[in-house]
């Protein structure tokens, strides 16, 4: 059976789907105002996760 496609790593994905990321063009700009306009919880994968501090 073929391994999983799907390996979720944080750091990627808000890189790739975060806030600044879709503040950097003007179609991610339009996604930004369209999840406001809509009242969405969150706007992007960024607010999903909580600040980690490393020991």
């Amino acid at each position: 059976m073929p391994k999983r496609t799907y390996q979720p790593k944080r750091i990627p994905r808000k890189r790739e789907h975060g806030f600044m990321k879709r503040m950097r063009t003007r179609t991610g700009r339009a996604v930004l105002a369209a999840r406001r306009r809509k009242g969405r919880h969150s706007l992007t994968v960024s607010t999903e996760y909580k600040p980690t501090q490393k020991k």
